[in-house]
């Protein structure tokens, strides 16, 4: 079972969380205040209190009070949207009333099996829905009344136009780990559900460890002015920059770049290096590697130099690796990261590298490489600064070879969906062919090949502009907010 519900301790409030909380704030809460229901629930779990972000979010969640929750991983926020859940739920209408989107199957499995863990037999049931497994369990949890539904959201998609999944009794909507489901490129299929929400006020939750330019654009079209309640481990307020370091090692440092950059996913980052050398490098080898990258430093042409500002200017760059003076003055937009290639060697220049994220209303991260003797440098930096520097660990080939397969199935899936029935119809002229290569071991380059040509196109694809709604709203009878909700239903 997750560490979320095992190793949930008596901690105080304030004792690893540094909390910023929404005006009009409604105070935390403890077990021995929960109705008995939660209570009943807490005990199933062996918990001896609430951790933090349970403390704090459970109270705006039975007050009905859409809610933005900066919480890092590890924290405690999956029982913090489940077990209220449990009060709001009623166990005699058998239809949806809960819908949790999740980024991963793996994560859909674990959220799902602590939902189960707190009902106990308080008569709510779960169901987890996500690809690679077959429809018909999934379909049957629905038919004998699942009231919680955990699931990524193309596979929810898939139940959804099929009208195997109906939502017109749906109560919350739960975004889980946001930042992670747009790296992954669920934004589409997010939008598409949400024409299947019904035409009343429902309530909108959104966990996420970072708020991210792209996240918060989400946010804005899926909750009507939320409350926002922080619980960053560093700093106070979703504004705040991530400071964080991978500890690499030397002879492989553009590898492990790599692989970090895959793990992330960025809208779109600064690259800095101490020197015109490792900048032409490190260029060479995103590019190599198929990423959208180029290149400023003093050693440039001039022509080439406004090439490269004009497309930053155009916001056709994604990647841009510069020197400090190179990238003076230079702002890529939707920045959401800012890597360091090495820590610099004044520490002062940390924080204009850092401080080119997090701008207007959102959060970033900076991240360092750190080789060797530089761990040195990282620790002046941060008691000159004060910076407690979260240590990550490096993905392992593994790791980026699973979170690339997911993010690409979940690409894939997302386009078949979009395809007209001629299309669907021509396509079958080639499933004997795929059958033919996927069981032939020789052949299986053939389709890698084609899934990173793919993948590598979509990488380099501009992040479309997220549109502003106006329309399509009604107003709520109970708190008079609108619920921003698409007007024309794709089914129709």
């Amino acid at each position: 079972m997750n560490n979320e519900i095992k190793k949930n301790q008596n901690l105080p409030l304030d004792a690893k969380e540094h909390i910023a909380e929404p005006e009009n704030s409604i105070p935390p809460t403890n077990i021995n205040v929960l109705p008995d229901t939660l209570k009943n629930a807490a005990k199933r779990a062996g918990w001896n209190d609430l951790m933090p972000v349970q403390a704090k979010a459970i109270p705006y969640i039975l007050a009905r009070r859409d809610l933005m929750v900066q919480s890092h991983t590890g924290s405690g926020k999956t029982g913090a949207f489940v077990l209220p859940l449990l009060e709001i739920i009623e166990p005699d209408k058998k239809t949806c009333q809960a819908l949790i989107l999740v980024p991963t199957r793996e994560l859909a499995s674990q959220v799902s099996r602590e939902a189960e863990l707190l009902a106990g037999d308080a008569g709510v049931k779960t169901v987890a829905v996500y690809g690679g497994t077959g429809y018909e369990s999934q379909i049957k949890a629905f038919k004998n009344g699942a009231h919680i539904v955990v699931g990524t959201p193309g596979r929810v998609l898939d139940h959804l136009m099929k009208k195997y999944l109906l939502l017109d009794d749906l109560k919350i909507i739960i975004m889980d780990e946001a930042d992670r489901m747009l790296s992954m490129g669920f934004y589409q299929d997010m939008k598409r559900v949400q024409f299947y929400l019904p035409r009343k006020r429902i309530n909108a939750y959104m966990f996420s460890a970072t708020f991210p330019p792209r996240v918060m654009s989400l946010a804005g079209e899926f909750l009507e002015q939320p409350d926002v309640l922080s619980l960053s481990r560093d700093h106070v307020h979703v504004t705040a920059i991530e400071h964080e370091f991978y500890n690499v090692p030397a002879v492989t440092k553009d590898r492990s770049l790599i692989k970090i950059i895959e793990l992330e996913n960025p809208d779109s980052a600064i690259i800095f290096c101490n020197r015109k050398s490792e900048v032409n490098y490190v260029n060479i080898v995103l590019k190599r590697y198929g990423y959208d990258s180029d290149e400023l430093s003093s050693d440039l042409s001039q022509s080439r130099r406004e090439k490269v500002l004009a497309k930053i200017r155009k916001g056709n760059l994604k990647f841009l690796v510069a020197t400090d003076v190179a990238a003076r003055g230079i702002d890529l937009p939707n920045l959401s990261h800012v890597f360091q290639y090495a820590p610099p060697e004044d520490v002062e220049i940390y924080i204009h590298r850092a401080g080119r994220t997090g701008r207007a209303g959102a959060s970033g991260k900076a991240i360092l490489l750190i080789a060797g003797t530089e761990k040195f440098k990282l620790d002046e930096i941060g008691k000159n600064y004060n910076i407690d520097f979260l240590e990550q660990e490096l993905p392992t080939e593994e790791d980026v070879q699973k979170i690339v397969g997911e993010r690409t199935v979940a690409l894939l899936e997302a386009k078949l969906r979009g395809l007209d029935r001629m299309r669907v119809e021509r396509m079958q002229r080639f499933i004997p062919l795929a059958k033919q290569l996927s069981e032939s071991v020789d052949e299986l380059s053939v389709v890698a090949m084609l899934l990173d040509e793919y993948y590598q196109e979509i990488l380099h694809a501009p992040i479309p502009p997220v549109e502003e709604k106006t329309n399509g709203s009604e107003k709520s009878k109970k708190s008079g907010k609108p619920y921003k909700r698409p007007r024309k239903n794709p089914r129709h």
